[in-house]
C-alpha cells in the first residue's frame, strides 16, 4: 500500500479519534436539561440537519427510535414545503447545525417553536443565530483541522453522532427498554434472528417530570 496514504490515514484517524473523546467535555448541565426533556417528551423527537449533518440526524433518530425513544428524521427543505405540519405541541426538534447559519434549519426551528416545538441546538457557535433562538443549546468545541480546512464537515459531524449515541443509551436505561424490545422492532436481519439475547442493561433513574 502506498506509505504516503498510510500515513494520511494514520493522521486522519487520529485526529478524529481525538474529536471523538473530546465530546466527553461537551457534557453539561445543558446536556441534563435535554436529557431530561427527551425523557419526560410528550410527543415524538425529530431531528433535522443538511448536508452530512443531514446523514447525522438521520442516524440519530434511527438510533433513538430503536433504543426506544419515538423519533423521525425531518428533511428540512421537504419539511418547508409542507412536512413539517407533522409537528405538533409536546413534540422536540433537534436541529443540528456546526455554523448555525442555515437558513432551511434556522426557518424550519423558529416555525417549530410556533407550533408549540421545542428546539435543541447542536452547534459549534454559540453565538450563531441557530443558538439565539432555540430552547437549549449543545455546544461543541471543535479543533482545528478536525474538520479538513475546517471547511468539510468529517470530524465535526461524528461529535455529534456519538453525542447521540449516548443520549439514545442513556435514554434506552432509564426507560427499562429491553432487548427484547428491541427485537420485536428489529425483526429483520441477523438482529431479529437472534436466539439468544444479551443480558438486559442496568437501569439508570429517570430524570423528574420537568422539561425545564
Amino acid at each position: 500500500m502506498n506509505q504516503d496514504f498510510r500515513e494520511l490515514a494514520h493522521e486522519r484517524v487520529a485526529i478524529e479519534a481525538a474529536a471523538l473523546q473530546s465530546v466527553t467535555a461537551v457534557f453539561d448541565e445543558a446536556t441534563d436539561q435535554i436529557l431530561t426533556l427527551l425523557y419526560n417528551c410528550s410527543g415524538k423527537v425529530f431531528v433535522t440537519g443538511s448536508g452530512t449533518s443531514g446523514t447525522i440526524a438521520r442516524r440519530m433518530a434511527h438510533l433513538f427510535s430503536v433504543s426506544g425513544t419515538p423519533s423521525v428524521f425531518m428533511q428540512p427543505s421537504d419539511a418547508l414545503h409542507g412536512t413539517m405540519g407533522a409537528l405538533s405541541p409536546g413534540d422536540v426538534l433537534i436541529s443540528i447545525s456546526k455554523g448555525g447559519e442555515s437558513d432551511e434549519i434556522n426557518n424550519l426551528s423558529a416555525r417549530a417553536q410556533e407550533r408549540g416545538v421545542t428546539v435543541v441546538a447542536l452547534t459549534s457557535e454559540p453565538d450563531s443565530s441557530l443558538a439565539r433562538l432555540a430552547d437549549h443549546i449543545q455546544v461543541f468545541a471543535v479543533a482545528d483541522q478536525v474538520d479538513p480546512g475546517n471547511l468539510i464537515a468529517m470530524g465535526s459531524t461524528l461529535m455529534h453522532a456519538v453525542w447521540g449515541d449516548c443520549l439514545a443509551v442513556a435514554l434506552m436505561r432509564m426507560r427499562g427498554y429491553s432487548w427484547t424490545d428491541v427485537v420485536f422492532t428489529h425483526p429483520l436481519g441477523a438482529v431479529g434472528k437472534l436466539a439468544d439475547l444479551p443480558g438486559e442493561l442496568e437501569g439508570l433513574p429517570a430524570p423528574p417530570s420537568s422539561t425545564s
